[in-house]
C-alpha cells in the first residue's frame, strides 16, 4: 500500500541529486519503550484480567501493533532538503510522502524533551504558517522527531535564512560547506529576581485544580473513601472540630502556599535559561525550558506586531508578559504556550524595553484614547446583571430545596465586587493609531494590549449589535493573519470607531462612509 501526503507537487527535474538523511538511530533505543508506556492499560488488561480469554491476544497483538508502528518510523524516515523544497518519507506498509516548498517555510521550532536529552537529540518542527485548529494531522507541518541538536540548527539556519543547500550527506556532523549559524544580538534574558511574579500568574492553581480532579475521579471510579487513611481522618476531624472561618482561612493559606510554590517551580521549568536574540539575517530566536528546551525562530519579516498581556494578579504585582504576533507560530492554550512568548512574566518597565527593541518603538506605551461613558454603562449592567442573574438561580434552586439558603446569599455578597470589575473593564478600554500600528487595549482579569501593525490588515469589520446601536457604540474587528487571527476594539463611539477604522486602512472603507 502506498499513502502520498503531498502540499505540493513533486520535485522538479535537476533536484533529485539532494542528499537523503535518516533519523538518528538512537532514537531505537527510546521509541519502544515510549509505545509500550502509552500502550501499559491495555497490555496490563490483557495481563491481569484477560487469562483464557480471547481478547488477551487482543490486547497483546495490539501492543507489538504499536511498537512495530514506532520502530518502522525511525528506521524507514528520511528527508532531504533541496533547492526548491523540503521532502519527507516514511512507511514500511503505509508509506507517506509530503513535500514544503522552502519559500513557505516560516518556522523551525526545535523541541528537546527528557527522552531527546538523553542522547544529545531534538525534533525540529517545520512549519509554514497555516493551523488546522487541531482538526487532524497538519499536512503543511514536517516533523523529524529524532536529529542531533547540531542537525536541529542547521535546519533551523539552513531554512530560515534561506541558505543553499549543503552538499555534505552527513547530517549529525557540521562541515566547512554548511552554512554558519550568524552571530546573534542579546534582546532579552531572563533574570532570577523575576520569580517574584510567579505566584501572581496563578499557574500553579490549574496544577492543583487537575490533580484534585484526578485524584477524585479515580477514586470515584474505584469506589474509594480517602477518609480511610488516619492522616486523612485525622486532618478532616481537625477541621470539623474547628470554628468554619478558621477553617477557611487555613484552608485558603495552604492553598495559597501550594499554588505558589508549585508557580514558582513551573517557571523554573518553562523559562530557565530564557534568551530572546536577533540575528543579522533578520530573524527573532527565543530558547528556553529546564528539562525540555524549546528553541523557536521568527523572521521579523512575518512579525505583526506584538501583545502585552497583564492578569490582574499580576498587573497588581507591577508585572506583565510579551507575546508576539506573528504568522507561522503555533497557537496553544494561549499564545505563549504556542512559542510566541517575547519575555515570561517580568516587571512592565522591562516589558516595554523588548517591546521598544522588536519593533523599533513601543506603541504600547503610547496614551490611549478613553472610550465614551456610555460604554462604563455596558459593563457595569453586564457585570451586575450575570451576579443577579446567579443568584436568582440559585435562590430557585433554595426554594426548591435542592440548595440550603447561603449559596444565593454568597453570590449578593459578589455584587460590589463584579461592579468593580466592570469599572475596571472600562478603564482598560482604550485605542490608539500611532505610525503604521493600530493598538487596543482590552480586559480586566486578563487585560491586553495588542499592537497590530496596519499593512497586516486583511480587512476590517464593523460590528454593532441591538443595544450597541441604540447607544451610539461599534465594535471593530481588525483580522491579521497571525496571532489570534481577529483583534477587536471594543465600543467605541460611532463616529471616532468609523474615522478610526478609516485611517487605519485607508480607503477601505469609503464606498460606505457619508462625509
Amino acid at each position: 500500500m502506498s499513502s502520498v501526503e503531498t502540499a505540493v507537487a513533486l520535485p522538479a527535474e535537476g533536484t533529485q541529486d539532494a542528499p537523503w538523511h535518516h533519523l538518528d538511530r538512537r532514537m531505537l533505543l527510546i521509541r519502544p519503550v515510549l509505545d509500550l508506556v502509552k500502550s501499559l492499560p491495555v497490555l496490563l488488561g490483557a495481563l491481569l484480567f484477560g487469562h483464557g480469554e480471547p481478547w488477551q491476544w487482543i490486547g497483546l497483538a495490539f501492543t507489538a501493533i504499536a511498537v512495530f508502528t514506532g520502530v518502522s518510523h525511525v528506521l524507514t524516515s528520511r528527508y532531504r532538503i533541496t533547492e526548491s523544497q523540503v521532502e519527507w518519507h516514511t512507511g514500511l506498509l503505509l508509506r507517506k510522502q509530503r513535500a514544503i516548498p522552502r519559500d513557505r517555510i516560516r518556522t523551525v521550532d526545535v523541541t528537546s524533551e527528557p527522552k531527546h536529552r538523553l542522547f544529545s537529540l531534538a525534533a525540529a518542527r517545520i512549519g509554514t504558517g497555516r493551523h488546522n485548529h487541531g482538526k487532524g494531522p497538519n499536512k503543511d507541518e514536517l516533523v523529524l522527531d529524532a536529529v542531533t541538536v547540531a542537525e536541529a540548527q542547521r535546519l533551523r539556519t539552513l531554512l530560515l535564512h534561506r541558505k543553499a543547500v549543503p552538499a555534505s550527506s552527513a547530517s549529525s556532523e557540521a562541515t566547512a560547506e554548511e552554512p554558519a549559524a550568524p552571530p546573534e544580538q542579546l534582546v532579552a534574558a531572563v533574570d532570577k529576581r523575576w520569580l517574584r511574579y510567579a505566584p501572581f500568574t496563578l499557574s500553579g492553581l490549574a496544577v492543583v485544580g487537575a490533580a484534585v480532579g484526578t485524584v477524585y475521579h479515580f477514586a470515584h471510579e474505584l469506589h474509594f473513601d480517602p477518609v480511610q487513611f488516619s492522616l486523612v481522618r485525622t486532618v478532616v476531624g481537625h477541621f470539623a472540630d474547628t470554628p468554619t472561618w478558621v477553617s477557611l482561612v487555613l484552608a485558603a493559606a495552604g492553598l495559597l502556599v501550594l499554588v505558589s510554590v508549585l508557580s514558582v517551580g513551573g517557571y523554573i521549568l518553562s523559562f530557565w535559561n530564557f534568551r530572546l536574540t536577533r540575528e543579522p539575517a533578520g530573524t527573532l530566536h527565543i530558547r528556553r525550558g529546564l528539562i525540555t528546551t524549546r528553541s523557536v525562530s521568527i523572521e521579523e519579516d512575518r512579525l505583526r506586531g506584538v501583545e502585552v498581556r497583564e492578569p490582574l494578579p499580576l498587573r497588581l504585582a507591577g508585572g506583565a508578559r510579551c507575546v508576539a504576533i506573528a504568522g507561522g507560530l503555533r497557537e496553544g492554550k494561549g499564545a505563549d504556550k504556542g512559542g510566541g512568548l517575547l519575555l515570561p512574566p517580568a516587571p512592565v518597565a522591562r516589558v516595554h524595553e523588548v517591546v521598544a527593541s522588536v519593533l523599533g518603538e513601543d506603541p504600547a506605551a503610547t496614551p490611549l484614547t478613553r472610550h465614551p461613558r456610555r460604554a462604563l454603562y455596558r459593563r457595569l449592567t453586564r457585570a451586575v446583571i450575570g451576579v443577579l442573574v446567579l443568584a436568582a438561580a440559585l435562590y430557585g434552586l433554595s426554594w426548591l430545596g435542592a440548595l440550603p439558603d447561603w449559596p444565593w446569599q454568597v453570590a449578593l455578597v459578589l455584587l460590589p465586587f463584579a461592579v468593580l470589575v466592570g469599572w475596571d473593564r472600562y478603564r482598560g478600554l482604550g485605542h490608539a493609531l500611532t505610525g503604521r500600528y493600530l493598538v487596543t487595549r482590552s480586559g480586566s482579569l486578563d487585560r491586553g494590549t495588542a499592537v497590530v501593525q496596519c499593512d497586516g490588515l486583511t480587512g476590517i469589520v464593523v460590528e454593532r449589535s441591538f443595544f450597541q446601536r441604540r447607544a451610539g457604540l461599534v465594535t471593530l474587528i481588525v483580522p491579521v493573519a497571525a496571532g489570534k487571527g481577529h483583534y477587536k476594539v471594543l465600543d467605541v463611539g460611532e463616529v471616532d470607531g468609523l474615522d478610526l477604522a478609516d485611517r487605519a486602512a485607508p480607503g477601505l472603507l469609503a464606498p460606505f462612509l457619508e462625509r
